[in-house]
């Protein structure tokens, strides 16, 4: 498999509808751990990265430069937690695949595991804490041991996401050990944690992408 700068471009543009699309819903899941407004903070995020790939974004071929930029304007835009976890995310994965204009899928696979473990590492949470660690480290670990078996990107992946939607699905029955939630205690029980359900749609949406793409070159 291989994706061009453009098409990343438009896999982000992809996020930037699902989020549209999914605002309301993340928000119904904050009201009942946090402040409410995680599906408004994502909106504001993707929007803010939006305008900067219909406007600086769009003679840029190099991947990196267009992930860095994606991170860095989502970290401008966002001021709550979210911001700088998801900033040093891309702006990892873009490490993985500096100064290609081409990515394949051995880069792809870096891309990710290394878009997963960054945000671990910044959020310095762990699996059990009701974040959206429980989404991406299952997905990271799954990811990285099914591509080392295959070497192919869209198997591994596709195993992947499904790893991170049995994460996601598991916060509803975790106690929240970190951020303003964690005051609720045992209360939080039974909620879906909102960030944990982001971040699995941000990587399903890659799924869709990628799955669209391969069938079209069929």
């Amino acid at each position: 498999m291989q994706l061009t700068a453009k098409e990343l471009k438009a896999y982000y543009k992809e996020i930037v509808s699902m989020v549209e699309e999914q605002k309301d819903y993340l928000c119904e899941l904050d009201r009942k751990i946090g402040d409410g407004d995680h599906g408004v903070t994502m909106s504001i995020g993707w929007q803010a990265v939006n305008e900067k790939l219909d406007n600086e974004l769009v003679a840029e071929e190099d991947c990196a430069k267009v992930s860095i930029m994606v991170g860095k304007t989502f970290l401008s835009a966002v001021g709550s937690s979210v911001g700088p976890l998801y900033a040093t995310g891309f702006m990892r994965g873009a490490k993985a695949v500096k100064g290609k204009t081409v990515i394949e899928d051995k880069d792809l696979a870096e891309f990710w595991i290394a878009f997963a473990r960054g945000i671990k590492e910044r959020g310095q949470a762990e699996v059990g804490d009701k974040t959206m660690v429980d989404t991406l480290e299952p997905f990271a670990n799954e990811l990285e041991a099914k591509f080392a078996e295959s070497g192919e990107f869209l198997p591994a992946f596709t195993d992947a996401v499904a790893a991170a939607k049995a994460g996601m699905e598991s916060t509803k029955e975790l106690v929240s050990k970190r951020g303003r939630s964690s005051r609720l205690g045992d209360r939080s029980i039974g909620a879906q944690d909102p960030g944990a359900t982001s971040a699995y749609m941000i990587l399903a949406t890659f799924l869709n992408f990628v799955q669209a793409k391969t069938e079209q070159a069929i």
